[in-house]
């Protein structure tokens, strides 16, 4: 088969402690009526705000309280469009970013969310350029920094989906490892299984390239040094430095590849029940691995061997040892959570009745069609009771 892939990402990434100190020079470089996206808490911008006022940047903060939601979008970029703004900032978690990439696409493109969402809308392009976007991650997990979607919930249908342009790419990923050092435990367990996900999820999905085996290799390996000791050992530096370039390395993989069941599955259940997306990525991940390992074993896909190799690859990783099954990986995770604490969806109020309609959507979830195997419906709902 003839090899063909593309590969695009943030017009700029900039990674490294201390590098929140250009972020004023940065913003000015497109104008200075910025816009500051953040979580709930617009507090813990402080340390940005002070550079952008070094820079005599005319800034206004908007604070976005968990995962955006259509109308959070909707208002914000009627806000950008009054103030004249000339640079988003997306300041904090995923979310935040997120929700800055989006804001930024629909300040310049004025009809109403829904025209441009997959799935739940009419999926169509982006047909302006957005305003320029900056993203600053304060966890390490998402990778919103290089990935070319926002994801946006819409309590009313019960499901997350993705407002997906190759314009939203922002124009500078700035990653400053120090920015997560005061991230607690429960937060640094939850967003660095999300990057671990979103580096073994594109190894082993249809849209593999060469170019994102390489990254999502070299991510798993620093993700299985660093993890525990992030979660454990906070202001370790060089593991925080390590999480964050998994989180990139994830961001990229995912963007330039796709993801899989894991994520199939996580868009519906953080549209319809209050989980953290980490955590459900978690709880789904050990379940999803054996569960794709076993359907490759029964089938006649031409890569099948291929794959299943790959989830070995994976294991001696996860390891660090050679000798390894395919299976070992998927226990390995499992422990990982367990020790962790991260607990299973029951947690987040799922039930066994809610299973049927999560299945139901999570095959129509964009997530899913990367996934190495089409798993059957009695499949899908294996994974989800095993995830209970």
């Amino acid at each position: 088969m003839e090899l063909q892939f593309q590969f695009a990402t943030a017009g700029q990434i900039l990674f490294g402690s201390g590098r929140l100190k250009e972020a004023g020079n940065l913003a000015r470089s497109f104008g200075r009526k910025v816009l500051v996206i953040c979580g709930s808490n617009p507090d813990r911008c402080h340390p940005l705000l002070a550079h952008l006022q070094r820079a005599e940047c005319q800034v206004k903060v908007l604070p976005i309280k968990g995962e955006p939601t259509v109308t959070d979008v909707g208002n914000g970029a009627r806000l950008a469009r009054g103030l004249g703004s000339e640079v988003i900032i997306g300041f904090g978690g995923g979310s935040a970013i997120d929700a800055a990439k989006a804001i930024s696409a629909l300040a310049t493109n004025h009809k109403e969310v829904l025209h441009y969402l997959e799935v739940i809308g009419d999926g169509q392009p982006l047909t302006e350029d957005p305003l320029p976007c900056i993203a600053i991650p304060t966890t390490a997990g998402a990778g919103a920094e290089v990935t070319r979607n926002a994801v946006i919930k819409s309590p009313e249908q019960g499901f997350k989906v993705s407002l997906r342009h190759p314009l939203m790419l922002p124009r500078i990923a700035l990653v400053d490892p120090e920015l997560t050092l005061s991230l607690p435990p429960d937060v640094t367990a939850q967003t660095g299984m999300d990057a671990l996900t979103q580096l073994i999820e594109p190894y082993v999905c249809r849209r593999r390239s060469p170019l994102t085996d390489s990254i999502c290799l070299e991510g798993m390996d620093r993700a299985a040094r660093s993890l525990r000791t992030a979660v454990t050992n906070g202001a370790d530096i060089q593991a925080r430095e390590n999480m964050c370039v998994a989180s990139l390395f994830g961001g990229l993989a995912l963007a330039n590849a796709g993801l899989g069941a894991v994520h199939g599955f996580a868009a519906p259940i953080g549209g319809q029940f209050d989980a953290p997306h980490g955590a459900v990525c978690a709880a789904l991940l050990p379940a999803v691995m054996h569960t794709n390992i076993q359907s490759l074993s029964r089938t006649d896909q031409p890569d099948s061997e291929e794959i299943i190799d790959r989830y070995r690859n994976i294991s001696r990783l996860l390891l660090m040892m050679n000798g390894v099954e395919p299976e070992d990986g998927a226990s390995w995770v499992a422990k990982l959570a367990e020790d962790l604490r991260i607990p299973g969806l029951s947690r987040w109020g799922i039930r066994k009745e809610d299973l049927p309609g999560l299945v139901e959507k999570g095959r129509r979830a964009s997530s899913m069609k990367p996934n190495p195997v089409e798993l059957n419906p009695g499949e899908l709902a294996a994974i989800l009771e095993a995830s209970l």
